[in-house]
C-alpha cells in the first residue's frame, strides 16, 4: 500500500470516519456505535496527491478497501491500453475504495490515483474477518453497505452501457447509410 500510517489517530478522525460509514449507505441504519467499531479497526493513511492508490490489473495487495475521508480520488479503466484510459468516477469523502478486491481476491478493476492530498481508513481482509466473528452485527452492517455502494456502481454501470449502446447503434445507422449512398455514386 503506498500509504504513511500515523503513529496516533486523533478521536475527531476517528469520529469523522465513523459518521462518514454511516453516511456511505443510509439505508443499512448502520448506529454510530457500529460505525465505531468497524473504525477503530481500521487504519489511518496519508496519501500525497498524484499518488497511485491501486492499479488495474494488480494482483497483489488487494486485500484492503479503503474509506476517503477528506480529498479526492480517480477511478479509471484502460482496458490494458495504455493511454486508453477513461474515467469511470471522481470519488470524495465518504466513498469505498478497493471494496471488491478485498472481497474477492481478484486483481483491481480500475486505477485510482490521488488528485489531492488524501485521508484514508483502510479496512484489511483479516480485519473484516475478525470483524465477522467479534462483531456480527456491525460487520453485517458493513457488508450491507459495500453492496449498496456495489449495487449503486452496477446500475451506473449499467446505465452508461445503455448510453453508449444508442450511441453506437447511431454511429452505426450512420456508418450504413453513408455507404449506401457511397455504393450508389461507385454505381453510376
Amino acid at each position: 500500500m503506498p500509504f504513511t500510517h500515523p503513529s496516533l489517530a486523533t478521536p475527531d478522525l476517528r469520529e469523522r470516519a465513523a459518521r462518514l460509514l454511516m453516511a456511505a449507505a443510509p439505508s443499512t441504519h448502520m448506529s454510530l456505535s457500529e460505525a465505531t467499531i468497524v473504525v477503530n479497526l481500521m487504519e489511518p493513511a496519508f496519501v500525497s496527491i498524484g499518488t497511485v492508490l491501486m492499479e488495474e490489473g494488480e494482483a497483489e495487495d488487494t486485500d484492503y478497501m479503503a474509506l476517503v475521508l477528506e480529498g479526492e480520488v480517480r477511478a479509471e479503466s484502460g482496458g490494458g491500453i495504455p493511454g486508453e484510459e477513461v474515467v469511470i468516477s471522481v470519488l470524495g469523502p465518504g466513498s469505498l475504495i478497493g471494496e471488491m478486491g478485498m472481497l474477492d481476491g481478484s486483481p483491481r478493476s480500475a486505477t485510482c490515483t490521488a488528485l489531492t492530498d488524501l485521508k484514508l481508513a483502510t479496512l484489511s481482509g483479516a480485519m473484516l474477518l475478525a470483524l465477522i466473528d467479534t462483531q456480527p452485527s456491525a460487520a453485517a452492517r458493513l457488508l450491507l453497505g459495500v453492496s449498496v455502494a456495489l449495487s449503486a456502481r452496477v446500475r451506473e454501470s449499467n446505465r452508461r452501457l445503455r448510453a453508449l449502446a444508442s450511441v453506437s447503434r447511431a454511429v452505426q445507422l450512420e456508418l450504413d447509410a453513408t455507404h449506401a449512398v457511397n455504393r450508389r455514386l461507385l454505381d453510376r
